[in-house]
């Protein structure tokens, strides 16, 4: 009996140790509710923060103070039926700074192809290598791809694994869901999360994801102790981008890059040098043509 108990003890540990990689809060508006009881998404709020905390994403230990903030702001527009729903989801991905209280954006994404059927303690499950429901798959995707955007901050490709598991559940999405529920395919356009995960596995690109460590471990991380090797290393990956987007212009990868760090790197390089102030000017106006005279405050 006490071998029994030991064995629930331990396998209930195990399983603590093993999940809980991300401490993702879960938002959901619904401004256009017309016909739905509101409790069916207090319930799909739970549903939601459950699967994203619990769920053993990886075999690595994480402690709490090492969890990927997350939010996930889901807006609801349109119920089709009483179990089908179109929505945008709103992504915010944080990374912590060395030797700072500051978190930086790591991802930030407005998916507008968020549509789901969802009843009310519908479970939520991730199964690797097979298709369970279009949500399930949605957040199982954006799982993956947010633990690769953090390893990629901190090695330097260090999240192939995870970009791989997203395009795995991006293939196994059946055609007949990729035919309802828009945001899986190349057809649906340049800011689906078909292009997000091609982009990170595109060999041509692979210079943005080296310019995401570039930025963070040898940028950021630098600048509580030095600040002007901080900076440098910033626009080193800046220059990586600012080669990829020759190659690859205006590409997903590109305008979310553009989208998650333009202000920081504003209020980064106001410090620096003039010369350095004019380059970045020059860079990220190419890199956020529609943003690009926020970043005219940086040459003068």
């Amino acid at each position: 009996m006490k071998y029994i108990i030991y064995c629930i003890v331990f396998c209930f540990v195990f399983v603590q140790l093993h999940a809980q990689e991300f401490n993702c809060k879960v938002t959901i508006n619904t401004p256009k509710l017309q016909t739905v009881d509101p409790k069916v998404f207090q319930t799909l709020k739970s549903a939601i923060s459950d699967f994203m905390n619990n769920t053993a994403w990886t075999d690595i230990s994480y402690d709490n103070s090492e969890k990927i903030e997350v939010n996930f702001t889901i807006n609801l527009k349109e119920e089709v039926s009483n179990t089908t729903f179109k929505a945008d989801l709103a992504i915010q991905v944080v990374r912590p700074v060395y030797a700072s209280d500051y978190n930086s954006p790591l991802f930030s994404n407005l998916d507008k192809d968020f549509s789901f059927i969802y009843e009310e303690f519908q479970p939520l499950q991730y199964s690797k290598g097979v298709y369970n429901d279009n949500l399930s798959s949605m957040l199982s995707f954006y799982a993956y791809y947010i633990l690769g955007s953090d390893y990629d901050s901190f090695s330097s490709l260090g999240g192939e694994t995870y970009f791989q598991t997203a395009q795995e559940i991006l293939n196994n999405i059946p055609q007949s869901v990729a035919n309802n529920f828009t945001g899986w395919r190349a057809a649906d356009g340049a800011k689906t999360r078909y292009f997000i995960i091609e982009n990170m596995l595109n060999p041509g690109m692979k210079a943005i994801r080296q310019g995401m460590y570039e930025y963070h471990r040898r940028g950021l991380d630098l600048m509580s102790t030095d600040p002007v090797a901080g900076r440098a290393g910033m626009q080193k990956a800046l220059e990586y981008c600012d080669a990829v987007n020759k190659s690859y212009p205006n590409s997903s990868a590109i305008q979310l890059f553009a989208i998650t760090k333009g202000d920081e790197i504003i209020n980064v390089f106001k410090a620096g040098d003039a010369s350095q102030r004019a380059k970045v000017t020059q860079i990220m106006s190419k890199l956020d043509a529609a943003g690009a005279q926020k970043y005219v405050q940086l040459a003068f």
